[in-house]
């Protein structure tokens, strides 16, 4: 096959949410020349969903939509413009600890918890407000173990963070830096925490997603369709056509599986930077990655007939194998098959064969789990749904003669970027490093930043990527997460009809 060049002013590699929110900046380019390339056939990267042969959605991770950014909301009514394409959920939300639910997060509701464990775990949070009087403000914690104990106490970090966050990231907290936080972990008030335990209340929803939106149909990779429905289609190469196999940063060009070589000015990457290193041949910018963390993830998703039982309600947190169970038929009546389908059923939820394979009618339900997996915390690939579904039957999220009519297993190498100690000090050369050869590295691999790593940072790291290039904007969402996490960002709406609170 004969090569075939194309000169463009900007190429985009990866068509996940990075990817097309740069691609819908460049559409409104005007007299620009670009390209979005993904090896994948369906566009949605680590944000796609999959379908089971029994007719069950499962997304590839965790994912729901909630915004802090106007552009990304605007883009997102435009490929699904009407009511009837969102579900919009409250998130109900449990952590399960010795054979209770707890309400969370944990460290807000300790009202649930026996008497004897609510005293420790105050007078652990009275000792650390104690020393936090006494510390000086520039002693700041050296990792994120140390934060946790400092803000939650030691008892608190003991039975629930330190084993809760290590359950997730696969990583000990205290190789964690603590910079990435912002938002994303609750810190007790005290007083609001001491006066729940004596009148036996629990705290309210807290969180950027305690309101969160939905796509009604195709899982949350239907957003991702419908938006790159929206590109002109002589812009997007999908599948063989848009297979990267080299990167030649020097030269400025991109050479494609089916023979295209793409001559660039600039390259925006949503590839995993370490793999564009590889892509590149660059032996240096291999070594800066290397002290690069990360986690892998597991999807586990199993299909249940029946009716979904009252004892399980809206609870999607558990503490098992498994460091999330979503309840994923709660987030659309469509993903799931119809009633009147009738899937044989697998196997009983204890392993056991039905009494009879006569096909039978719905309806339906589905749980979602995800389990993560390192150097630190390896995962025995053949056994883990057998040990996946024991765990719904240990935490009673499963009866042992529930029917399960459907499975899917899927790993991802590179699941969470991991905030380690090291992070910072690497992205400081890496990215960099890239910048100097024209090439803008972003995305949740891209750029590696865990703490602007959601579906609406991700797509605003393309955006702000473009707007660098035409016109040398700040990439707000890159330099400052701080910032566009919090309260100081006034694009984030605390109200609004289409768009859940962040």
């Amino acid at each position: 096959m004969g090569s075939k060049e194309i000169d463009l002013d900007v190429l985009v590699i990866g068509a996940g949410p990075t990817g097309l929110g740069a691609a819908k900046r460049l559409q409104q380019v005007k007299n620009a020349s670009w390209l979005i390339v993904d090896s994948n056939e369906t566009p949605g990267g680590l944000a796609s969903t999959d379908t089971t042969p029994e007719g069950f959605l499962f997304d590839v991770g965790g994912h729901v939509i909630f915004s802090h950014y106007k552009y990304f909301d605007d883009c997102l009514d435009e490929a699904l413009p009407k009511a009837e394409d969102w579900y919009e959920h409250q998130r109900v939300s449990f952590v399960r600890y010795e054979g209770r639910w707890v309400p969370y997060p944990f460290q807000n509701n300790i009202s649930v918890l026996p008497k004897e464990e609510q005293v420790k775990c105050i007078t652990s949070l009275m000792d650390a407000a104690l020393e936090a009087r006494a510390r000086s403000a520039s002693d700041k914690p050296a990792n994120f173990d140390v934060w946790n104990t400092r803000n939650v106490g030691e008892r608190l970090n003991e039975i629930f963070m330190r084993p809760y966050n290590f359950k997730v990231w696969a990583v000990p907290p205290s190789k964690m830096n603590a910079t990435w936080l912002g938002e994303r972990v609750a810190a007790p008030n005290l007083k609001l925490l001491t006066s729940n335990v004596i009148l036996d209340k629990v705290a309210g929803n807290w969180g950027p997603n305690a309101t969160f939106k939905f796509p009604a149909k195709g899982g949350t990779g239907g957003i991702w369709i419908a938006v790159a429905n929206t590109l002109a289609k002589e812009t997007t190469r999908f599948g063989e056509h848009g297979t990267v196999t080299k990167v030649d940063a020097d030269a400025k060009k991109v050479y494609l599986k089916d023979g295209t070589i793409v001559r660039y000015k600039s390259l925006i990457s949503t590839m995993s930077v370490d793999y564009l290193a590889e892509a590149m041949a660059d032996t240096q910018l291999q070594q800066l990655c290397k002290p690069l963390f990360y986690s892998s993830t597991n999807v586990i998703g199993v299909g249940v007939r029946g009716k979904l039982p009252s004892r399980i309600g809206d609870k999607c947190w558990d503490n098992c194998p498994f460091y999330r169970a979503t309840i994923f038929s709660n987030y659309s009546p469509n993903n799931q098959p119809k009633d009147h389908v009738k899937p044989p059923t697998k196997q009983l939820a204890n392993g056991q064969k039905p009494a009879s394979s006569q096909a039978q009618d719905g309806p339906y339900w589905s749980i979602m789990l995800e389990v993560s997996e390192s150097q630190y915390k390896p995962v025995n690939q053949d056994t883990l749904l057998a040990d996946s579904i024991q765990g719904l039957i240990n935490t009673d999220l499963l009866k042992p003669e529930d029917e399960i009519v459907s499975t899917y297993v899927r790993r991802f190498d590179h699941g969470y970027p991991t905030p380690s100690l090291e992070r910072n000090d690497a992205l400081s050369e890496v990215l960099p490093y890239l910048q100097q050869k024209d090439i803008l590295s972003r995305g949740r691999f891209g750029s590696w930043k865990y703490e602007v790593g959601n579906q609406d940072h991700s797509f605003m790291l393309g955006v702000e990527a473009v707007d660098h290039i035409v016109s040398g904007a700040v990439e707000l969402t890159l330099a400052y997460p701080d910032f566009v996490n919090g309260r100081a960002n006034t694009e984030r709406r605390l109200v609004s009809k289409n768009t859940a609170v962040r």
